[in-house]
C-alpha cells in the first residue's frame, strides 16, 4: 500500500488505510450485484426457453442469491481485515451445520430435486395421464396430471367412484417405480379391479345320503 501514497497528498496518507479498502469493498459489492443480475436474467431466459414454472425457478434464484450474498461477505470481511484462518473455520462450521440439516431433510429435499428432474427430463406433462405401477397383482395409482410442485404430483384419478378425487403421490416415487403413459384417456378399468368385492363363501358341502339298510 505504500506504493499508492507517492501519488496522493500528504495529509491524505493517514487515510489511505481506510480509503483502499472501502473502495475494495465497494467494488465487491458492485461485482456482486452484477452477477446477481445476470444470473437473474439466465434463469428467467432458460425459463422462457424450457418453459420451467416459475414455483421452480424461484428456489433456485434463491440459493443462488444466498450464494452470492454470502461470499461477497466473506471477501468484504477479508478486506476489513479478518484472518483467512477465521474464515475458513467459521465456513467449515457453517458447511458441517449444514451437511446434518441436508440429511436430516433429505426425504424433502429429495422429493424437490425428483421435481426438477421431471421438469427437465419431462417424462410427461400437465394434462397427460400416467400410472404408477405397484406390482403385477394389484392396480396402481392411475389419474390425469393436474398439477406438479416440489414434493408431490396431483393426479385427478379417473377410477373413483366420486368425482374430482385427486391423487398426490411423491416425486420420488415416480423414479422408484414403473410409470405407464398416456396422451389420452385410458380405458376404463373393471369394476372387481378398482373396488374388488369381498371374497365368496366357500359353499357348505353337501351331507352324504344315508346308505340304504339291507332287508333281514
Amino acid at each position: 500500500m505504500n506504493r499508492y501514497r507517492t501519488y496522493i497528498p500528504e495529509w491524505a496518507h493517514e487515510w489511505l488505510d481506510v480509503i483502499v479498502p472501502g473502495l475494495q469493498i465497494l467494488l465487491i459489492v458492485v461485482v456482486a450485484m452484477l452477477l446477481h443480475h445476470t444470473v437473474r436474467r439466465l434463469l428467467r431466459r432458460a425459463a422462457r426457453l424450457y418453459h420451467l414454472p416459475m414455483e421452480l425457478v424461484r428456489p433456485i434464484g434463491g440459493v443462488v442469491r444466498w450464494f452470492i450474498i454470502g461470499g461477497a461477505f466473506l471477501m468484504c470481511l477479508e478486506r476489513l481485515g479478518v484472518s483467512a484462518t477465521v474464515l475458513w473455520t467459521a465456513f467449515s462450521s457453517f458447511a458441517a451445520v449444514g451437511a446434518v440439516a441436508f440429511f436430516a431433510v433429505w426425504s424433502v429435499l429429495s422429493n424437490f430435486f425428483c421435481a426438477l428432474l421431471i421438469f427437465t427430463v419431462r417424462p410427461f406433462r400437465i394434462g397427460d395421464y400416467i400410472e404408477i405401477i405397484d406390482s403385477g397383482e394389484k392396480p396402481g395409482a392411475r389419474g390425469q396430471v393436474i398439477d406438479i410442485d416440489m414434493l408431490f404430483t396431483t393426479l385427478r384419478d379417473v377410477d373413483a367412484a366420486e368425482p374430482n378425487t385427486q391423487l398426490h403421490v411423491p416425486n420420488t416415487l415416480i423414479f422408484q417405480k414403473m410409470v405407464r403413459h398416456w396422451r389420452h384417456a385410458p380405458y376404463p378399468r373393471e369394476p372387481s379391479a378398482v373396488h374388488p368385492g369381498p371374497p365368496a363363501a366357500a359353499e357348505p358341502a353337501a351331507e352324504p345320503e344315508p346308505a340304504p339298510s339291507k332287508p333281514e
